[in-house]
């Protein structure tokens, strides 16, 4: 009796199942299971593997199959795993970095340590507050104009039903010299602008954050200046041709010129986040406050990450480098700026972030801006080219529409207008670092000039972040104009 059980107990744990009394063969046929009778799945493969009598004779390689990293593979693999490994490295080498840092250099952050002139903060308000009144003198500039437009509508009019003799040669020679000395006074208003704040920021304010928040008002107040005169220029000339008037977009149909020259009309486009000037622009139903406050919460918290990178990382690396680059010592050279790179990368990407996602948004907001693409996927682009056309959408807006394509529209060779707007936007990057920083070199316009155009070495269809290329569906609908 003992002997029976063992064996019963050796074969039960072997996997062998006993014999049964009443039914001895009937371990041999096992009976298919609802899966198997239901078609092959994995969770009846497996079932059957463990179930079945025969263990160790499955087949494992019944079929060709390719690595999943290999071009031959069947099925894409997801590569998030690589990219959270990735991540998680980053974020480990700038983690001991910042071990380095604070090892080598302590805490280098002082709140009292700035260079804080009386001077400079006076200076810097005044050219805030006083900057904006280019746009009020261009506001008059046009009440003007609009007035003289209504005055030759008013003798065409006339003339028309016979109230009034025909305009003569001397009344068109008169209101053609009005519309120069329009053209010329928006000109001297707008390079007033410009050299006014220049001058005092080069030579008056010395703290290179003051100097570039003043600098950087007078060169947006200047664009929008510009926008400002250049379409209304174009409003007033569809007026005095209504025949050419079916050209205008749909959208102004709602404020048609002269009923924009207002001033509630010029205020929402000063504080629009658009650098281009439309009579309308679409609008949103309401402002969502929280939204507000959520984005002003970033501009915050990136602006004081910002401040810490800057002071604690690379102010230090940036002293530590001037002993190499006197000695020219090419091998320390690359090594900081390679060092440097990862900072100002992180800078760059907090910096934008801060000021084209968040402040923008919040900006855009608060004036209930409906349009609200600053920037495309950049990141995605497959050329320098598609890079600067949409990483600074304002920029390129204004660029795109009032230079590049009436050059192009007058007759200008599309190289010949692509490098001059490429040594305009230069001219403007010069004063917003040379300016303030009191060191203008003319550096960025060499290399500027020395970028590749687009997606060739011998094609030149964009420079810079203005230009777009002749395929852009907005060029080929105005005719270049």
């Amino acid at each position: 009796m003992s002997t029976t059980t063992d064996i019963h107990i050796m074969e039960t744990s072997h996997g062998i199942p006993a014999p049964s009394s009443t039914a001895p063969n009937s371990e041999v046929h096992a009976t298919p299971s609802k899966a198997t009778t239901n078609g092959s799945t994995s969770g009846s493969t497996e079932h059957d593997a463990v179930t079945k009598k025969y263990r160790h004779i499955g087949a494992v390689h019944s079929k060709i199959r390719a690595s999943c990293l290999s071009r031959d593979t069947e099925k894409v693999p997801s590569f998030v795993g690589l990219r959270n490994l990735t991540v998680i490295v980053l974020i480990v080498m700038n983690l001991r970095l910042m071990v380095e840092n604070f090892t080598k250099y302590g805490v280098l952050i002082c709140l009292r340590c700035h260079d804080y002139r009386k001077q400079d903060v006076i200076l810097g308000v005044v050219l805030y507050l006083l900057t904006p009144c280019h746009l009020l003198v261009a506001y008059v500039i046009e009440l003007a104009a609009a007035q003289q437009a209504k005055g030759a509508i008013g003798r065409r009019k006339k003339t028309e039903i016979g109230i009034d003799r025909t305009e003569s040669v001397e009344e068109h020679k008169a209101f053609q010299a009005a519309w120069w000395i329009i053209a010329i006074a928006h000109t001297i208003n707008a390079t007033l602008n410009l050299l006014i704040s220049s001058f005092v920021v080069y030579y008056y304010i010395h703290h290179p954050g003051i100097g570039t928040v003043s600098e950087l008002h007078a060169v947006v107040v200047w664009l929008k200046t510009c926008s400002y005169a250049f379409t209304n220029r174009d409003l007033r000339h569809a007026l005095l041709n209504p025949f050419e008037s079916s050209s205008l977009p749909a959208i102004y149909a709602s404020c048609p010129y002269p009923q924009n020259i207002t001033l509630k009309n010029l205020t929402y486009f000063w504080w629009a986040p658009t650098l281009v000037y439309q009579p309308v622009y679409p609008r949103t139903n309401s402002i969502r406050w929280m939204f507000v406050f959520k984005r002003v919460l970033e501009v915050t918290g990136l602006s004081v990450f910002i401040w810490l990178i800057s002071a604690q990382y690379g102010a230090p690396l940036l002293r530590n480098s001037l002993d190499k680059l006197v000695a020219l010592d090419i091998v320390s050279i690359l090594e900081r700026i390679m060092k440097m790179s990862t900072i100002s990368l992180v800078i760059w990407l907090a910096g934008f972030f801060a000021l084209f996602q968040s402040f923008l948004n919040a900006l855009a907001e608060i004036m209930r801006f409906g349009d609200r693409e600053f920037y495309t996927d950049w990141w995605n682009s497959p050329s320098l080219g598609v890079y600067w056309r949409t990483w600074n959408k304002p920029v390129y807006s204004f660029m795109k529409r009032h230079v590049y394509f009436p050059l192009v529209g007058r007759g200008c060779p599309s190289k010949l207008a692509s490098a001059m707007v490429f040594v305009l936007s230069g001219i403007l990057h010069e004063l917003l670092v040379g300016v303030p920083t009191h060191n203008i070199l003319g550096e960025l316009d060499c290399l500027s000039l020395a970028f590749p155009c687009s997606d060739g070495p011998f094609r030149c269809r964009m420079r810079g972040n203005a230009l777009p290329d002749s395929s852009d569906p907005i060029y080929r609908s105005s005719g270049g104009i």
